[in-house]
């Protein structure tokens, strides 16, 4: 049986598709003796080893971001954000404000899921940003740094994304016939990123290391 350790995990964007599914699986875990997640509202779990500490990005305050491992499952789309600058925030400044101050007060391990295709030089803005996060992360010296880059999420939202949900039906249905070179375009379950996440946290592997899409389709 596990047995609880003396680690704390601090979970970003916990309310989330990928989210909620990784603090379930944490606090189901018992491997750490809390579990911290940064909200602006309630993932509607009660659990002793959960703390919910409501986080205003545009406030920061460093002396509530604590954690050994941290969890970042923070993401938006274009039409949630309503701009590229609120897109950029979400998806790029507000990783490295907390991958910042948690690396300052001793975190050893940055978990962060970006997307298929994330790459600085991308001509397309949404994989661009990605990129830039996944390479600005590598300067903070983290000693374990995971990126999680996933195609299609697939599960229960709670925000019903319209395009995301037609995208999902017609992936899902070509499903069968995605093999070898369409075979990483597969849409997968949030659930299988987050079993990933938890998975990997519990390693030692040291450095950059990156999990395609068809790597956590084995979760």
């Amino acid at each position: 049986m596990e047995t609880t350790q003396t680690k704390r995990a601090l979970v970003v964007g916990g309310t989330g598709l990928i989210g909620k599914k990784l603090v379930e699986l944490l606090l189901k875990s018992n491997l750490y003796e809390e579990v911290r997640v940064l909200i602006r509202k309630s993932t509607g779990i009660t659990h002793p080893r959960l703390v919910e500490v409501k986080y205003n990005f545009k406030q920061p305050d460093a002396t509530q971001v604590i954690g050994d491992d941290v969890f970042c499952c923070l993401g938006t789309t274009m039409k949630q954000a309503g701009s590229k600058e609120a897109f950029f925030a979400v998806d790029y400044e507000y990783p490295l404000q907390i991958a910042r101050f948690a690396r300052q007060k001793g975190a050893t391990r940055y978990l962060i899921v970006t997307a298929m295709g994330a790459n600085a030089e991308s001509t397309f803005f949404y994989n661009r940003v990605k990129g830039e996060v996944e390479e600005d992360l590598q300067t903070l010296n983290y000693p374990s740094l995971h990126l999680f880059r996933p195609s299609l999420l697939t599960g229960d939202r709670s925000e019903k994304r319209l395009g995301e949900r037609v995208g999902e039906s017609v992936l899902n249905f070509l499903k069968p016939i995605m093999k070898g070179p369409l075979e990483k375009y597969q849409p997968i379950e949030a659930e299988k990123v987050a079993k990933a996440m938890l998975t990997q946290a519990q390693t030692t592997s040291k450095g950059v290391i990156i999990h395609e899409s068809p790597e956590l389709q084995t979760y």
